[in-house]
């Protein structure tokens, strides 16, 4: 297999991996190696051709980016943190869909005058883009998990983190505020692969396309 043949896909474990399998399989691409058992960090599929990296959902913009993967599907919400350099993003596969919100403590939406609104999130671009829009400068503190304990304890006025259900926020005393972003899955390519493997990749996307277009359809 030459490189220009080749196509290695970039994915996340989780809803995201879950959710994008049957538009691969739409694609003629199936895993054979089933990443919750085995122990291979590029996984083989059905297709000689095509190999699949498991990541951390925050690494896969940067492997697309940097050519260590040609195309990858990564929620926008991580698109949005990375900042998309070096990427095209030509599909949103309307999947994973959630909302990004800022949220606190029931009630609390309301903070003391004169006080700079300190905000927990591991969204910190983004965050920081949202008060500057609205002329407020905020205190960013970065956290990697758990943003619901953050305001409980004192941490943080605020937080700014993915709400799907809200069951979460809810079961610890929180609610959702002001709306950012509309949050869903994107196949993103590479530049250069979407030059030098241009035919190979339109037909992925074309495929998957059609893939997305029969979801929507069937409900």
């Amino acid at each position: 297999m030459s490189e220009n043949d080749g196509l290695i896909i970039a994915l996340s474990k989780g809803r995201i991996y879950k959710e994008t399998l049957p538009l691969l399989r739409h694609a003629g691409i199936e895993l054979v190696d089933d990443p919750d058992t085995s122990r291979k960090l590029i996984l083989d599929t059905n297709d000689d051709t095509v190999k699949v990296l498991i990541l951390r959902a925050t690494d896969v913009p940067t492997y697309v980016q940097y050519g260590a993967a040609d195309v990858g599907v990564a929620g926008k919400d991580v698109l949005m943190e990375h900042g998309g350099e070096g990427l095209y993003e030509p599909l949103d596969l309307k999947i994973a869909c959630c909302k990004l919100m800022t949220a606190g403590r029931k009630g609390e939406q309301d903070v003391m005058p004169g006080r700079r609104l300190r905000v927990a999130t591991k969204f910190v671009n983004s965050t920081r883009r949202f008060y500057a829009s609205r002329g407020e400068q905020v205190e960013i503190i970065k956290l990697y998990g758990s943003m619901e304990l953050a305001p409980l304890v004192g941490l943080a006025d605020r937080i700014v983190d993915v709400v799907d259900t809200g069951n979460t926020l809810r079961a610890n005393g929180l609610e959702p505020f002001e709306h950012i972003a509309d949050i869903s899955s994107r196949l993103i390519v590479n530049k250069a692969a979407m030059k030098m493997k241009h035919a190979r990749v339109k037909a992925l996307i074309d495929q998957i396309s059609e893939a997305v277009v029969s979801a929507l359809r069937t409900g």
